[in-house]
């Protein structure tokens, strides 16, 4: 047991995680940052952070993990570094290498690849039993059209590695399949194909330490990140009802999905969908951070539990080898709306009801978080915003082929 201060190196390559290294820093740590150089302008907590390191590039290849190598050990000529915690998905795998290169306790490369991979996540998941939707590596031009014949249209072609609904296409038969997978010339083993089942999407975003599930809150987004991401709709999720069948089934999931997959100590954002065909809930994906879109606000407004500190205080109970202690969890009904907005900074005065508890504060988006009594009163909220919104702010972007900054 230690209670000596220890340093933490953070990768975040993306602005995020501000809540964490707060806490980081205050728990006696010394902090440090690595990010891109084209955000080393951004709002970062400098207060908390002792040193910052840049990176012009955040590719996630063996050329750029040798080069962010080298600069570590730079580093660590003059700094003994004892944890590397990656805040965002796409820097899990440099967090992992490096631990892997320079042998740092945590997470490693095996086990964060089902953190990374969709398609290593469902062969894991499948292995333990965890329902997923049928679906298939296109590595081989025969197990593709195997699959074709075995599993009915429409399915959805997904990049491996890439967050959210990012990149995903929908394909209705086997002609247009193959003519994608052409066009995918070298980078088809980057891809998976599923069967697109219709039903609602559930996420669980959860807090686990020496392997078990100790938060988690479980919510249903209004629209699909897919409808949203491709539609150019309105992001919505709501709270399930607490202790009804859904949060019952959905924390079930969670907890085997992270048990299966060898989540030691970190945050998660898990998402599930129930089959509008059968009932049935099935394993989407996973990830070993916190979830995006400010899921965090919602799940604090709702819970008290700030995921971005408590990671922070898992993480340096573990280095330390102390008690973790999980503060009170409340359970509210909330739901949260986000939308871009035509307008770079929109007037959301008239959104005046008593239940908005939290505002976004970004150019051209909008955005708010509502707590009432009861689930059906945040639903009503968000229906009517949702409406007032598409008529007087909504704005829509062409979906994503890649993540961006």
């Amino acid at each position: 047991m230690s209670h000596q201060p220890m340093t933490f190196f953070l990768i975040a390559t993306f602005f995020k995680g501000v809540e964490f290294i707060r806490a980081c820093k205050a728990a006696g740590n010394t902090v440090l940052v690595l990010t891109k150089k084209e955000l080393e302008h951004d709002p970062w907590p400098r207060e908390s952070i002792d040193e910052m390191f840049y990176v012009e590039h955040d590719a996630n290849t063996p050329e750029n993990f040798q080069h962010i190598a080298a600069g570590m050990a730079y580093v660590m000529r003059s700094r003994k570094i004892d944890r590397i915690v990656a805040l965002d998905d796409f820097d899990v795998e440099k967090g992992a290498f490096l631990r892997e290169e320079f042998r740092i306790a945590g997470m490693g490369q095996t086990t964060a690849r089902h953190f990374r991979d969709k398609l290593a996540m469902r062969i894991k998941a499948a292995e333990a039993g965890i329902p997923v939707p049928p679906f298939s590596a296109v590595f081989n031009d025969e197990e593709v059209h195997n699959y074709t014949q075995r599993v009915a249209p429409p399915w959805v072609l997904k990049p491996r590695t890439e967050a959210s609904a990012i990149g995903i296409r929908k394909v209705h038969s086997a002609e247009d399949l193959w003519n994608i997978l052409g066009q995918l010339g070298s980078e088809r083993h980057n891809f998976l194909i599923e069967q697109f089942k219709p039903g609602d999407v559930y996420h669980a975003d959860s807090l686990t330490i020496d392997g078990e599930v100790i938060f988690c809150r479980v919510s249903k987004y209004v629209n699909t990140p897919m409808e949203v991401a491709h539609g150019g709709g309105i992001f919505r999720s709501v709270t399930v009802e607490f202790g009804g069948e859904e949060e019952n089934a959905v924390q079930a999931l969670n907890t085997a999905v992270k048990k299966a997959f060898g989540l030691q100590f970190s945050a998660s954002h898990t998402e599930f969908i129930r089959s509008k065909e059968d009932g049935q809930y099935y394993f989407l994906e996973t990830s070993s951070r916190v979830g995006g879109a400010h899921i965090a606000d919602m799940v604090e407004a709702s819970s008290g539990i700030n995921l971005w500190a408590e990671w922070a205080n898992i993480e340096n109970a573990k280095a330390k080898g102390i008690t973790y202690q999980l503060p009170p969890v409340r359970n509210d009904h909330v739901g949260i709306i986000v939308s871009l907005a035509r307008f770079q900074h929109p007037d959301d005065s008239s959104f005046h009801d008593p239940e908005v508890v939290w505002r976004l504060r970004k150019d051209h988006h909008i955005g708010m978080i509502v707590r009432a009594s009861t689930r059906q009163r945040v639903l009503e909220l968000l229906e009517a915003y949702a409406q007032r919104i598409a008529q007087d702010f909504h704005a829509a972007a062409p979906p994503k082929d890649k993540a961006t900054h």
